[in-house]
This record gives structure tokens, C-alpha cells and sequence, in this order.
């Protein structure tokens, strides 16, 4: 298919000719291409093409210029109908190769002419068989084409390149690349000598080596056809590089290869060996440092050895003690060791004894001991005691006295020592001496039957057993506390108390001294309790503890307590108040301390008599007794006692009415208090007198001076003062009648009245006495 238009496009140039493509146009029979320079005075070049033609090639141009080419499609008639154009320029120059030559068994270098217009060049290279082609592009004269193989004939040329493109090759020529390098192998077999050996390289027919001491301008060559070569009488230590070169038969160098080798180091020289005791025990060696040695090597004739890089020291550890060896130092490089140097003896640090003891013969007197030991100068002995007090002992002997007191743990320890230094270890050995025993021991007894031992803590005491002599030596505390309690002993006896310090190392202290104390006074028992005053009670009682035991009696009752104390078996309670009821207890009490109390029995006292009695006449045959309460008494018995005859009562109430007792009678009152247990108090009352009987034969009678006259009969002694009491309707009168009198006279000042009249003793207090029985008369 066709188009309606022409599109050109240049496909290749070069620096004569150029070729351009088009797109077919529609009706077109022929195309006619123009080539006109630019800038120039040559003549436009043409081709001529077939209408079934899309590209075609334009020659006879000049290398190196710029052309505008246009293309015109044309039908039969040769009119155009269409026209495109477009610009190109055309390739440099062809350069030509001035020569080729080979330096490196890979490469090839050309060197030719450069050309007017060529911003660069590509070299092509081709092997003779056909194997192999490259192209390599450089920017002028020489190039070098690469990646060759070694001693093979390549073809070589080379084309140069604008931006129009690149032009024809040059005219070829051959050039072979030389042999390869020999692939070197060093080794020193000694201090002095260095062998290098290669494989043999293909088509070479002869090396040449050169050697040169690092460091140093000086230099040595030599040629072989042989594989290998031996350099000696060279440095020890000292590093030696060597370049080889392999020529092929047309007498061309072939590739360089170089290799360094050191020889082997110089004997070092041993300056110092040292056993250092620190952080760890061990050897450390010195020596000079020697040339071209990158390590050290140190080894023992016991089998021991320590290395280090470039240093004039290294450390053994560990090192064994009591030793006596030699020690050599080798050097190394990577060319090998070094002769060991001149052997060095050295002795370690003595081993520790293997037993160390005390002896302690007698008290105090102790001494540390322990097994010889070899290669030693003397001995260091430290002996610490547990407060920190330490002694030290230089001595070349096998024993070191000291004193060791008692309760002490002494840690010893021995170190042998020479000129290496002293055994860094050495076992510790303890000694503890026997518990030293209590001084202060004090004994209380805090109960009647127990006894508190306390003393101060002892050194090296670990446990105390505390003993008392009187229970056949029974351990009564086997404890760490420095305190005891001694309980369940009998009362009023003297124990003998030993305090035994012990410890697990040495046992118990038996020699330390015994401590006596006397546990309280057995109680004593109430027996019996007597009454043997009104208000004393006999208390007898058990005395179960030695003589001159003083004994205290105590009565506690509600609000009071009262004692008594004796020696012997019994003592008197006094004053204890009447009605009440008290515990009786019994104590005892000696230089030790009390005891405790006895059991306690109780004592009720006597009911309280009365604070008063009070009787009244209540006629003239009857009384009324009335009592103050009495503590304690629950019931009373009142009895009246007098000439004329006796009354008796028995009641719960404090009063009591009484018959039998007349008017005008002196009697005594005797009244029993009883408790609710029956106690009695006999409680007595004196100077007691019934009151003065009535007048009897009362009579009125009028007289004739209107005066009213009363008369009456006394019958007992006319002893008290009669009132006369008279009342009517119209009138109350009263007389008094001095004591004796039988009557007495009222003056009346009304008449024809009814009275009543009334007489009746009084007393000396001016009571008259009230059951006197009044009578009614008419007047």
C-alpha cells in the first residue's frame, strides 16, 4: 500500500556514502534523490530509483560534510508529486594503523593516524581462526583492545566516528600478544634463604628473576630457564620482594609478576623470667624483640608455653608450685619459627603445707604446726583472732608459739616463701579454744519455786547447760539465751546453780564455779482458829520451814484486814469487827522472800450487838423493846430480867412487844445476836426502869369554895411530880401535884358541867406517861 505523502529517513552513512529509506507513495513511478553540500562549492550529487523502490544509497560524497538530501516521487511524466528533505553528515576519514604491539599478554596497543572531523575511533579485533571479535572505542591515537588471550595472533583495525557515523575500516594488520607471567611460589626454609618455584609458562624459553630487601635500593637479577631459584645469605627477619619475567622466542618480555617473602626471624635472646602473684598467679617472660617476628612463642620443659604479637612479654598461667624448670623463646613469622633461644631456669612459688594443726598442752599456751615443705627460704605465719587481732611469725622452722586465751576462734595460716614469692594460697586452718565461763552469774527468784539464772554472754560460747547440784545434776536449760529458769524446786532449800559454757569445736567448760541460792518458804497451813475474846481469835498454824522463819496471819474482810506475825505456831487476831467475815491466810518470809500464801480457811465473827435498846411501858403490864440493827445478825432473843419476873422474844424484826414487866420496876435487857450460820453475840443492857404507874382511886369532888378537888391512890413510891388533867364542854384545866401529894385542887369557874378527868405521873424529863386511862364525872 501506498501513501499520499513521502516521509525519508536516513538508515546508514559513511564517509562516502549514505542510504536513505522512504515510504511508498501512491502513483509514483520513479524517486530522484539530491545530495547538495552545504558550504561548499562541489556539485549536488543524484540517484535515480524505480517506483517500487523504498531505499537507496547516494555515493562519490566527501568524507566529513554536512548534506541536505531531498527526495522527489514522480509519475510517468516525470512531474513531481511529492517532495520530502531532510540534512545528514557524512563519516570522517578512513585512519590508517601506524603499528600494533603486545606489552601484557592480554592486551594489544595500535597507535594510528587520527583524521580531520572524527570525534572518535573504534579499534576491531579479530583472532586468526575466527573465534573471537571485539570492538573497542577510544577517543584518539594509541588504543588498546582488551581481554585477549595470552600469546595468540589477532587481526587489528580501526574506523573513525562523527555524528553521521563512522567510517570503513582501516586496512587490517596482525599483531601477537606475549606470553604470560609465571604464577610464583615463595618459601624460607631458614633465616638466610628464600626459594621461589612457578610452573612453567607456555611458549616462554627464558625468566629472568630480580630480587630487592624491602626498604633498600639495592637490587639483584638473574636468568634461568628453570622453574624455580634459591636466594640465600640473605637477612634474618627481613622481607625480600621478587619480580619475575618470562620471555618468549622471538625475544619479547612477557608478563611481570611479583611476590614478597620474609625470611625467618632471629633468635630471640630471654632476658627475665618472674613468678607475679595478682589477680592470677603465673610466669611472665621477657626477652629483646627481634626483627621481622610477628609472634612470640614462650614453652616450659614442663609442656607450658604462652605466645603474644609483637610484644617483649606473655604470661604462663596457671603455674604450678614447688617447680624448678627452664623456659625457651621462639619467634615466628609467616615464614616460619625462629632457633629457640638460650634456655632460662626459674623455680615457682612453694606449695602450701599440706597439714597445719594447734597444739594447745596446756591452757593458753598453744602453737601452730604443720609438714616441711620443699624449695622454701622460710616461712610467713598469721594467726587472727576473731575480734580481729592478729599476729605474724617469720621463722624457717615448722612450728609458731602464741598465746590463745579461752572462747576465741584463732584462724592460722602458713606461707612458704622464696626468692619467687610466697605460696599465694594457703589452707586456713581453725583452732577454737574452750568457752571461757560466766562472771557475772546473778540468781533471782522471781517465783517461791523458781529461780531465774542470768549472766552475760562468754565468748566461744555457743550453747550453756545450766545445772543446780541438788537434782542430781538434771540439765534444766540447754540454750543459746544467757538466762535460765530453774523451775519445780522445793521450797525453803539452798540450790547449788553452775552455769557450762559449751561449743560444738570443744565441748562444755566443766571448771566453771557453782552459784547457791535458797528458793522461798514453803506455805505454811492454817490449822485451827479459836475465839478467845470478843473480838480475838487464836490462829494456829504449820511452820514446814527452818527455824527463826518469820510467819505473818492475814484476816481481809470487806473493808478492813488486820495481821498478826509470829515464830512459832500461832499468833492472835484482834480488834477484827464484830459481823463480819474475814479470809484468813498464812504467809511465810525469810531473807529469800516470801512465800506463797496457804491456803485460806474463813472466820465469820459474832453478830454485832445493838448501838441502843430503847424500851417503852406501853400499858401498864406491857412493854415495847426497840434495838438498833446489828451487823450480821439475822434473828434476835430479847430477854428482860428484873425482881418482880422475866419476859422473853425471839424474832427477825429489831423490836419486840413484852408482857410481865410492871409499872415502876428496875430491870436489866438481855439480847442474843445470831447470824444466818448461827453465831451468837451475847449483848448485855443495864439500869433499865419501867415507867411510874397510874394513879388509882381517881375521884372528883367539889368543895365548898367552887373549887374541884381530884384524889387518888399512888401505887408505887411517890417519887414523880402527877399532873391533873381536866376537860368539860365549857372548860380545860390542868394541875401539877408535887411529888408525894395525893391530890390536887382546880378552881372552877363554871359549874353543872361533865369532865373528864385525867391524872398520870411525870417524869423527871417532864414526859408524863401516856396509857394512864382518863375517867368521865357529872358535876
Amino acid at each position: 500500500m501506498g501513501t499520499t505523502h513521502i516521509n525519508l529517513s536516513v538508515f546508514t552513512v559513511t564517509s562516502k556514502s549514505m542510504t536513505v529509506q522512504w515510504s511508498r507513495l501512491v502513483g509514483a513511478s520513479s524517486y530522484r534523490i539530491t545530495a547538495t553540500p552545504q558550504n561548499s562549492p562541489e556539485q549536488p550529487v543524484f540517484a535515480q530509483f524505480g517506483g517500487n523502490t523504498v531505499m537507496g544509497s547516494v555515493n562519490s560524497l566527501s568524507p566529513n560534510t554536512m548534506y541536505t538530501a531531498q527526495l522527489e516521487a514522480m509519475d510517468n511524466a516525470f512531474n513531481v508529486l511529492s517532495s520530502a528533505e531532510t540534512q545528514w553528515k557524512t563519516a570522517p576519514e578512513i585512519p590508517s594503523i601506524a603499528q600494533a604491539y603486545s606489552k601484557n599478554s592480554h592486551s594489544v596497543t595500535v597507535e594510528f593516524t587520527e583524521v580531520s572531523g572524527a570525534t572518535g575511533y573504534l579499534l576491531r579485533a579479530e583472532s586468526v581462526n575466527g573465534d573471537f571479535f571485539s570492538e573497542t572505542s577510544v577517543t584518539g591515537s594509541s588504543g588498546t583492545v582488551v581481554q585477549l588471550q595470552p600469546y595468540t595472533d589477532y587481526k587489528l583495525s580501526v574506523m573513525s566516528v562523527n555524528t553521521g557515523g563512522r567510517s570503513q575500516p582501516s586496512l587490517p594488520i596482525e599483531a601477537r600478544t606475549v606470553v604470560m607471567a609465571p604464577k610464583l611460589k615463595t618459601s624460607s626454609p631458614d633465616n638466610s634463604t628464600i626459594v621461589v618455584t612457578w610452573t612453567p609458562v607456555e611458549h616462554a624459553v627464558l625468566y629472568t628473576l630480580c630480587i630487592i630487601k624491602e626498604g633498600s635500593n639495592n637490587r639483584s637479577k638473574v636468568n634461568t630457564t628453570n622453574p624455580n631459584m634459591t636466594f640465600d645469605n640473605l637477612e634474618a627477619g627481613t622481607r625480600y620482594c621478587i619480580k619475575a619475567t618470562a620471555w618468549d622466542a622471538e625475544g619479547r618480555a612477557g608478563d611481570d609478576a611479583q611476590v614478597c617473602q620474609i625470611t625467618h626471624p632471629p633468635t630471640p635472646y630471654l632476658i627475665d623470667v618472674r613468678v607475679l602473684q595478682g589477680r592470677g598467679v603465673g610466669l611472665s617472660v621477657y626477652w629483646l624483640e627481634v626483627q621481622g617476628a610477628d609472634n612470640y612463642m614462650a614453652f616450659t620443659t614442663n609442656s607450658q608455653n604462652c605466645s603474644t604479637n609483637a610484644t617483649g612479654s606473655c604470661f604462663i598461667t596457671p603455674v604450678q608450685c614447688g617447680q624448678k624448670h627452664s623456659i625457651t623463646v621462639t619467634a615466628y613469622n609467616t615464614a616460619g619459627s625462629s632457633l629457640p633461644s638460650e634456655p632460662m631456669d626459674y623455680i615457682t612459688y612453694p606449695c602450701p603445707p599440706e597439714n597445719i594443726w594447734v597444739q594447745e598442752p596446756t591452757a593458753g599456751n598453744c602453737s601452730v604446726v604443720w609438714d616441711e615443705v620443699s624449695l622454701v627460704d622460710y616461712y610467713i605465719t598469721f594467726i587472727k583472732r576473731d575480734d580481729g587481732t592478729e599476729k605474724i611469725c617469720n621463722t624457717t622452722e615448722t612450728t609458731c608459739p602464741f598465746f590463745c586465751m579461752c572462747g576465741y576462734t584463732y584462724l592460722t595460716t602458713v606461707f612458704p616463701t622464696n626468692l619467687a614469692g610466697s605460696s599465694p594460697q594457703a589452707p586456713v586452718r581453725n583452732y577454737t579454744t574452750i568457752p571461757c565461763c560466766p562472771e557475772d552469774v546473778s540468781i533471782n527468784l522471781v517465783s517461791t519455786e523458781t529461780l531465774e539464772v542470768m549472766w552475760s554472754k562468754v565468748k566461744g560460747a555457743e550453747l550453756y547447760e545450766t545445772t543446780a547440784a541438788q537434782t542430781n545434776d538434771v540439765i534444766h536449760c540447754n540454750d543459746t539465751a544467757p538466762v535460765c529458769a530453774l523451775s519445780d524446786l522445793r521450797c525453803n532449800t539452798a540450790y547449788s546453780v553452775t552455769v557450762t559454757p559449751c561449743s560444738d569445736l570443744r565441748g562444755c567448760n566443766r571448771t566453771c564455779t557453782a552459784h547457791t541460792h535458797e528458793t522461798a518458804p514453803c506455805a505454811p497451813e492454817i490449822l485451827n482458829m479459836t475465839k478467845t475474846g470478843n473480838s480475838t481469835y487464836r490462829v494456829l498454824f504449820s511452820t514446814p520451814n527452818t527455824p527463826n522463819t518469820n510467819y505473818t496471819i492475814t484476816a481481809i474482810g470487806h473493808y478492813e484486814s488486820h495481821t498478826c506475825r509470829a515464830r512459832n505456831n500461832s499468833c492472835e487476831l484482834s480488834q477484827l469487827t464484830c459481823g463480819s467475815t474475814f479470809e484468813v491466810m498464812a504467809m511465810a518470809t525469810t531473807a529469800v522472800g516470801r512465800s506463797l500464801p496457804g491456803y485460806s480457811k474463813l472466820l465469820e465473827t459474832g453478830p454485832c450487838c445493838p448501838m441502843y435498846v430503847n424500851v417503852t411501858q406501853v400499858t401498864q403490864a406491857m412493854t415495847n423493846v426497840t434495838w438498833s440493827p446489828g451487823s450480821g445478825a439475822r434473828s434476835y432473843i430479847t430477854t428482860l430480867s428484873s425482881s418482880r419476873g422475866h419476859a422473853k422474844c425471839h424474832t427477825l424484826e429489831n423490836h419486840c412487844l413484852m408482857g410481865c414487866i410492871t409499872c415502876g420496876t428496875n430491870y436489866s435487857v438481855n439480847l442474843e445476836a445470831i447470824s444466818s450460820t448461827g453465831h451468837k453475840s451475847e449483848c448485855k443492857y443495864h439500869g433499865f426502869s419501867s415507867s411510874s404507874c397510874c394513879p388509882a382511886s381517881v375521884k372528883l369532888y367539889r368543895r365548898a369554895n367552887n373549887s374541884l378537888r381530884v384524889y387518888w391512890r399512888s401505887l408505887g413510891p411517890r417519887i414523880q411530880n402527877t399532873t391533873v388533867e381536866l376537860y368539860g364542854t365549857g372548860a380545860n384545866y390542868t394541875c401539877m401535884a408535887a411529888a408525894g401529894s395525893i391530890y390536887c385542887d382546880i378552881q372552877e369557874e363554871t359549874c353543872g358541867d361533865v369532865y373528864t378527868v385525867l391524872a398520870a405521873p411525870v417524869a423527871l424529863d417532864g414526859v408524863k406517861v401516856s396509857f394512864c386511862q382518863p375517867r368521865t364525872y357529872s358535876d
